[in-house]
């Protein structure tokens, strides 16, 4: 679309749009056919790590993101010495929790298909630790003093968010299995906050966006942009429904693959990677 063609888009922003939507995805597609077709249930392993490792960067971008969009709602603003120590201590919290959990090799499994952590240098996780708890005592600070500053005052949605993202979704996930299950579903409903806010204004500066619905049925929801904003949830609740279950279930009992090796969920597996990473 407009995102490749690069129209009304930054050369740079075109490139990272076209290494994000094409080149990654057609990459794990074929690491994802090569080790389904070789057999290699070790090779495929290695995703669910990776998986973990992008998904724990993801958590902190959005953590961060939303502490940005509260502080400007708010009129907070944080200056760029203080973007950068909540970055760096994002990025250093992410890398020591995911370390932690590769201290040793040990096999987990995800959707019935073994992978394998593998056992960093006692070293490098020592360092990790030092720069995590150095980077958070330097962001407490951070924030004390700009409390102070601004009559105490923060811009505090913003802060809870970045807080639970980076340790109670990334650090502690793995204090209760319950809780590892539930993380995802919180994820996705402060995600849904953003999304839902966008979503309304965009269908709301439409021009016909004040109009009754033509179908009398609907007229109970409203102006027309509440309808589309409706259309809009089902839409996402029905991609989501296909992408993570319905196709790859289909896919696991239609398509013929080594069940003695990859178990009963090779494509469950497959897909939940995919579309997480």
């Amino acid at each position: 679309g407009r995102k490749v063609r690069g129209d009304g888009y930054d050369k740079n922003l075109q490139i990272r749009y076209i290494f994000a939507g094409i080149v990654v995805p057609l990459i794990m597609g074929g690491f994802f056919a090569y080790g389904s077709i070789a057999g290699n249930a070790r090779l495929l392993g290695h995703a669910g790590n990776a998986m973990a490792f992008f998904v724990g960067w993801h958590y902190v971008k959005q953590g961060y993101g939303m502490l940005m969009v509260d502080a400007v709602l708010k009129r907070r603003f944080f200056n760029e010495q203080d973007k950068k120590v909540l970055l760096f201590n994002g990025y250093a919290v992410w890398l020591f929790a995911w370390l932690q959990t590769n201290a040793v090799i040990t096999e987990r499994q995800f959707w019935g298909l073994d992978y394998y952590t593998f056992a960093a240098p006692s070293w490098v996780t020592n360092i990790a630790v030092f720069a995590a708890a150095a980077s958070t005592t330097a962001t407490v600070v951070m924030l004390i003093n700009r409390w102070r500053k601004h009559g105490g005052t923060l811009p505090y949605n913003g802060v809870v968010a970045y807080v639970v993202s980076l340790y109670a979704w990334i650090l502690f996930v793995r204090i209760n299995p319950l809780w590892l299950l539930v993380v995802p579903a919180l994820h996705s409903l402060q995600y849904l906050a953003v999304v839902w806010r966008y979503q309304t204004n965009v269908e709301r500066d439409r021009s016909d966006a004040a109009t009754e619905s033509e179908f009398k049925v609907l007229s109970i929801l409203g102006p027309m942009y509440r309808l589309r904003v409706l259309g809009f949830i089902i839409v996402g609740g029905i991609l989501g429904i296909l992408g993570f279950w319905l196709v790859p279930i289909a896919l696991s009992v239609l398509v013929p693959y080594n069940k003695e090796v990859f178990g009963s969920s090779l494509f469950l597996f497959i897909a939940w990677i995919f579309i997480n990473v």
